[in-house]
């Protein structure tokens, strides 16, 4: 029984759309494009967050990944440029 279970995942063979005409948008890879301009290896490491271009809105200061909240700030920076201002 495991050996007809093989067979059958070895016969879903994975599909590229665009019908394997486009490849990846990240330079040198040739693979062919599967999501999002992404081939399969480099769209689950862009879900990861391991890619620069992430999956939500990131905060506008400079080396910070945080998802933003308010004003295109993640909570701390928000809380550090705002809350200042107010208690001054």
């Amino acid at each position: 029984m495991a050996d007809a279970q093989k067979t059958t995942l070895k016969a879903w063979p994975r599909q590229s759309k665009g019908g394997g005409k486009k490849a990846c948008s990240v330079e040198g890879c040739k693979r062919p494009y599967r999501a999002k301009s992404y081939c399969f290896f480099h769209f689950k490491k862009w879900r990861q967050g391991e890619l620069p271009h992430s999956r939500y809105r990131t905060c506008s200061k400079p080396d910070c990944r945080v998802k933003a909240l308010k004003g295109g700030l993640c909570e701390k920076h928000y809380n550090e440029t705002y809350k200042k201002a107010a208690a001054a």
